[in-house]
C-alpha cells in the first residue's frame, strides 16, 4: 500500500524526489501520511479534495485484499 501511494503521488506532482510516505501500523489499521512539496499540494489533494479521496479509495481496496484497513493522511510540509 506504500508502494501504491508513492507511485500514485510521484505520478502527480512536479517534485517527485520530495514525495514521503510514512508507514504507521496499529493492529490491523494502517495509516499512511503523504508529505508533497507546498507547490506540489493542490495536485494532490484536487479541487474540493477529489483526488485525495480517490487515492483513499484505492487504497482501501488494497488494504482489503490484504485484510487490514486503510487510511492516508496528507501532511503539509
Amino acid at each position: 500500500m506504500k508502494a501504491l501511494t508513492e507511485y500514485i503521488a510521484k505520478s502527480l506532482v512536479d517534485h517527485p524526489e520530495e514525495v514521503v510516505v510514512d508507514e504507521v501500523r496499529h493492529g490491523n489499521r494502517v495509516t499512511l501520511e503523504l508529505t508533497v512539496a507546498k507547490d506540489d499540494m493542490g495536485r494532490v489533494i484536487g479541487r474540493g479534495g477529489r483526488v485525495a479521496n480517490a487515492i483513499r479509495s484505492l487504497l482501501r481496496v488494497a488494504a482489503e485484499r490484504d485484510g487490514c484497513q486503510a487510511t492516508m493522511d496528507v501532511v503539509e510540509p
